[in-house]
């Protein structure tokens, strides 16, 4: 116990810290869990994707670094990879750089004409339409709610 408070362990709703051994675990430590909730202030989807996007990245560093300059070095190279190279499905596949320069407009709608035309070409190969390569022009972490879903949240609670 820490000042009389339960020790509490923080995470997301991963399986591996739902799983039974560790929850078994946790209770003979005395530890409490806690999970993160979509919609509160802890729980960033986009420092999530980010952090998931550094562990699989193809530049992930195969042994821990000897100095804090060669972790730093690496997270440049990161950041330069990630804005420059990765291509984001959430962006439709274009880079964060290719967005914020005006490029990904005309470069998604290439792409849909591309997928217009693949689909007349082979109409059997198509069950649905082509994939939608819109763009939202705004997104939000945390968006507002509407005053009726507001309400209709307060009527259920």
């Amino acid at each position: 116990k820490t000042a009389g408070r339960p020790l509490v362990l923080h995470s997301d709703n991963g399986s591996v810290m739902k799983g039974g051994t560790m929850l078994a675990m946790m209770g003979y430590l005395g530890v409490q869990p806690s999970y993160s909730r979509p919609r509160v202030s802890n729980d960033n989807a986009y420092a999530e994707a980010l952090f998931r996007t550094a562990k699989y990245c193809p530049l992930w560093p195969d042994r821990p670094f000897d100095t804090l300059q060669q972790a730093r070095d690496w997270v440049q190279r990161f950041v330069c990879w990630y804005n420059e190279e990765h291509r984001h499905s959430g962006l439709k596949y274009v880079t964060p750089n290719q967005r914020h320069r005006g490029e990904a407009p005309p470069l998604l709608a290439r792409r849909t004409m591309l997928y217009q035309a693949a689909r007349a070409r082979h109409p059997q190969r198509w069950s649905r339409g082509i994939r939608n390569w819109k763009l939202d022009s705004v997104v939000f972490l945390n968006p507002e709610r509407t005053e009726q879903e507001a309400s209709e949240h307060r009527k259920a609670a």
